[in-house]
């Protein structure tokens, strides 16, 4: 038997998202909010993790991402960076953590660094978040942009909507989009755009364009894990290919333990622990009073006295 220690794999990096995409190499993006989400993830593959504020919506029961905080979004990073050893690890800024000012984004961006274990962070907006981007990038943390539908800005879009519909709007993604690689970024999200639309931008931009709802013509793709997986029990919208349906399965489990519980079948031996016969017979003997039996718990609480009693 070889003694020699097993290859380690390397450690994706945002280097690495742009060499797929000079090869025309589909990048593969999920959501993770966990430790278990990371390590299955993980272990089929997806080398690129994002822990998104979706989380506000699919785990915390918000009916939107905009109440989610730095210190949930910390949180949840940290359980995934303790699940995913080579996994490229992106953190969500949630709403407000960036667009007060320049100082703030830098602030909170090294929080989901430091604090999250995070490799880099994606923020939501184009040109109107350029200063923070900047600022961002020069403290030495890598930033993914990310525009077409901000759910972020869902008051002012005026709901879940297909952007870049009409000639201004799509000229004004593709501005945008051109704007974040200028800054640095290294890679943007495209999200809710006509397939189109994506395809020309992926192609305009020389950094990796992850598409969701954006068609088949983006370097790479994300879906939130819980959609995929059948989960998210609320509206999923039009994109979302569902790969499982988890949720049923969870129901039948829960709904099976509970009749087990009333029935008394569950638990059974095989999820019971037993202790020796010699054992159970002193307890009985002590509980007895027996000369020479041990002081038991219950002998103390009545009033009896152990080595270190008083």
């Amino acid at each position: 038997m070889s003694t020699e220690p097993l290859p380690v794999q390397k450690k994706t990096t945002v280097l690495d998202l742009a060499l797929r995409k000079a090869r025309r190499q589909k990048i593969p993006v999920l959501t993770a909010y966990d430790t278990p989400g990371a390590q299955a993830a993980e272990a089929a593959g997806i080398d690129v993790l994002l822990v998104g504020d979706s989380v506000g919506m699919v785990v915390l029961g918000y009916p939107t991402t905009l109440p989610v905080t730095m210190d949930q979004m910390v949180h949840h990073a940290g359980a995934v960076a303790r699940g995913a050893a080579r996994s490229l690890l992106i953190g969500d800024m949630p709403f407000l953590s960036y667009q007060v000012s320049a100082e703030e984004a830098v602030r909170n961006a090294g929080r989901l660094v430091k604090e999250g274990g995070m490799d880099a962070v994606k923020v939501e907006g184009g040109r109107d978040i350029l200063p923070a981007v900047s600022a961002i990038l020069a403290a030495g943390i890598p930033v993914m942009g990310h525009v077409g539908l901000t759910p972020q800005s869902i008051h002012r879009l005026g709901g879940w909507r297909v952007q870049g519909k009409d000639r201004r709007s799509a000229l004004a993604i593709l501005g945008d989009a051109l704007a974040l690689e200028e800054a640095g970024c290294f890679a943007v999200v495209l999200e809710s755009v006509p397939a189109r639309l994506a395809a020309l931008v992926t192609e305009r931009l020389t950094i990796p364009t992850i598409g969701i709802g954006a068609g088949a013509g983006c370097d790479g793709q994300v879906l939130v894990s819980h959609d995929l997986l059948g989960l998210f029990t609320g509206r999923t919208p039009r994109f979302v290919k569902r790969y499982a349906n988890l949720f049923d399965e969870m129901t039948r489990a829960f709904r099976e333990y509970g009749d087990e519980v009333r029935e008394g079948v569950f638990p059974a031996a095989e999820q019971t622990y037993e202790m020796p016969d010699t054992e159970w017979k002193a307890v009985g003997a002590a509980l007895e009073g027996r000369e020479g039996a041990p002081p038991g718990p219950v002998l103390l609480a009545r009033g009896g006295r152990g080595r270190c009693g008083s």
